[in-house]
């Protein structure tokens, strides 16, 4: 079944829009992300994830967050540092009924107060939802 899961992971993947060379940032990492999905970035991006402490420009961040892993506002902020102009920064949250669930709401706040803003959620994985965010284009 193991084929199963990675070609529904390459799907999920697939949909986070990235590319092959680019780095991908990630963050929150712990004993409950989704394996499958890490590894299917990896195949996309053909390179590994990178952690929080890498310090050269990066294509894009994952963010792996619980309701319990402080202010979403530190990551995004942390991911914007080295992030390249019109980056996308996927946060990776668990499904609604999930332990440490966080609120659309709550995701929105802390990316207005980054400078960002929501652009669409997903179901990624079969315990995490995906949100996109993006910079606020200037003049709009």
């Amino acid at each position: 079944m193991a084929d199963s899961a990675d070609g529904v992971a390459s799907q999920a993947a697939s949909r986070l829009e990235l590319t092959a060379g680019q780095v991908i940032q990630e963050f929150g990492y712990d004993d409950d992300v989704d394996d499958d999905l890490r590894a299917a970035i990896e195949a996309v991006t053909t390179t590994e994830l990178v952690d929080e402490d890498y310090d050269d420009v990066t294509d894009g961040a994952v963010i792996w967050f619980r309701e319990d892993d402080g202010d979403l506002t530190d990551y995004l902020v942390d991911a914007l540092t080295v992030l390249d102009d019109n980056g996308p920064i996927w946060v990776f949250t668990p499904k609604s009924g999930r332990g440490g669930h966080v609120s659309h709401s709550d995701i929105e706040e802390a990316a207005t107060t980054s400078g960002l803003h929501a652009m669409t959620t997903f179901s990624i994985a079969t315990d995490w939802s995906a949100t996109r965010l993006a910079t606020r284009g200037r003049g709009k």
